[in-house]
């Protein structure tokens, strides 16, 4: 399977009075061609973190990524996503038309969205056992797929909300769990993809008022098999 490309890093800085994005600080200022000189370390490039990760080095994670294509090139925030959840050694469980898969690569650019808290060493422990257990239910066969209601998600979320079961806390539902931890990241996401490109198309990028960063973006299909509405409130913290 072809590896996905993580994508060049953004930096923003300033000048002109703008805040300017590029994948690298210019001698010149893109706007009014000036050296763009010493700055003063509170003028100083940041970069703008990756939403995107190698889900093959995450351990105990949700992972969402375009069915066809990757996010930077192909995705254009109505296409359909996959998701999976990763054992302890990066392999990613998922469920298909053809039963639950246990991909060692195709998820090398992903939305990850970690599982465990810090120091939940005893169920990490158990992780593979549950994950490997659960995926070889009767529930999970190939003809049990149904696209709309027995999908993909079905199998991760039930996945979670039997840890959940066994850990003896309250299960999640679809909308609950979409809302505090998969909007959050597909926003940072939907922001961050659209920056790349401009910047590809352009060699960079100086967004209208007001800023990027800050201001939502376009919104896109449903949480089921593709992304979520970007609303909602940030959540700090994981669900299990």
């Amino acid at each position: 399977m072809q590896r996905t490309e993580a994508g060049q890093p953004i930096i923003k800085f300033n000048h002109c009075q703008k805040p300017i994005y590029s994948f690298s600080v210019p001698r010149c200022c893109p706007l009014c061609q000036r050296d763009m000189g010493a700055r003063k370390l509170g003028e100083a490039p940041v970069s703008i973190a990756n939403p995107f990760t190698n889900g093959h080095r995450e351990k105990c994670s949700f992972l969402l990524r375009p069915t066809q294509g990757t996010f930077l090139r192909e995705y254009d925030g109505r296409s359909d996503l996959h998701v999976g959840i990763t054992n302890t050694n990066g392999a990613v469980y998922n469920y298909t038309v053809r039963g639950v898969q246990r991909d060692e690569a195709g998820w090398e650019q992903s939305v990850s969205i970690p599982l465990l808290q810090p120091g939940m060493f005893g169920l990490m422990d158990q992780w593979d056992k549950y994950l490997e257990d659960f995926s070889c239910a009767g529930a999970w066969l190939p003809h049990r797929y149904e696209e709309d209601q027995h999908n993909c998600y079905s199998y991760a979320l039930t996945f979670i909300n039997y840890v959940l079961a066994v850990e003896g806390q309250e299960p999640l539902d679809k909308d609950q769990f979409t809302e505090m931890f998969v909007v959050p990241r597909t926003r940072k996401a939907s922001k961050y993809i659209t920056l790349h490109r401009a910047i590809e198309e352009r060699g960079f990028y100086v967004p209208d008022r007001p800023d990027p960063e800050t201001s939502p973006p376009p919104g896109s299909g449903s949480a089921e098999h593709r992304a979520p509405q970007q609303t909602g409130q940030d959540v700090r913290g994981d669900p299990l």
